[in-house]
């Protein structure tokens, strides 16, 4: 790994399939980054499973083991210190972060989320897209800020909605573009390429 490689921590709570998208984009070096640590809040989730046969350090830290979100959120910094990440991606991440994490982290976590924000916030986005009777919907990478889906915008694709569209189907159709925008995106912060002002981000030439 070169000197400007960042090394990020993938938090996940489920299957891992945007962190499998980004590390292999890793791996081939379209991405300047090394993971460094896996983290999430789940024990016996598939992304356990993808980060060993990384060779990757997975770490799982529970809501219920502690009294407060703060102590939750707390436990989680401290987990992953000792890797000395300098970024956060998270890829199916599904808990809400504070300020207790974010603030050490301010415009370095990053999320996708299957919508087009600023509509659709909050979970079963496809399924809201869906009730509304949109013709569009898609997903959006953005920095993580204290609130629901809030943060500043990075990137979005875009995909039709069909008369016939169920979640699941919408969401099989968006996640393909999920994967290519997030790649896009982490490879534009390690470039050290994004710049925000006024909560806009501004891709850097």
């Amino acid at each position: 790994m070169n000197s400007l490689t960042k090394r990020i921590a993938i938090f996940a709570s489920g299957r891992g399939s945007n962190a499998a998208a980004l590390y292999e984009a890793i791996q081939a070096g379209t991405i300047q980054a090394q993971v460094v640590v896996v983290l999430s809040d789940h024990q016996e989730v598939p992304v356990l499973g993808r980060a060993a046969e990384w060779g990757v350090p997975s770490v799982v830290v529970e809501r219920k083991a502690y009294a407060s979100k703060e102590a939750f959120e707390e436990a989680m910094l401290a987990a992953i210190a000792p890797y000395e990440p300098e970024a956060i991606v998270l890829a199916g991440y599904m808990r809400l972060l504070g300020p207790t994490f974010i603030k050490p982290y301010e415009h370095k976590i990053l999320n996708i989320h299957p919508a087009l924000l600023p509509s659709f916030p909050g979970l079963h986005a496809q399924g809201q897209a869906v009730a509304a009777g949109v013709k569009v919907s898609g997903c959006t990478v953005h920095f993580v800020d204290t609130g629901m889906d809030s943060g500043p915008i990075i990137m979005q694709a875009v995909v039709p909605v069909y008369a016939d569209d169920t979640e699941d189907t919408l969401a099989a159709r968006i996640l393909p573009e999920e994967h290519k925008i997030y790649k896009k995106a982490l490879a534009l912060f390690c470039e050290d390429r994004l710049t925000i002002k006024n909560h806009i981000v501004h891709i850097e030439d």
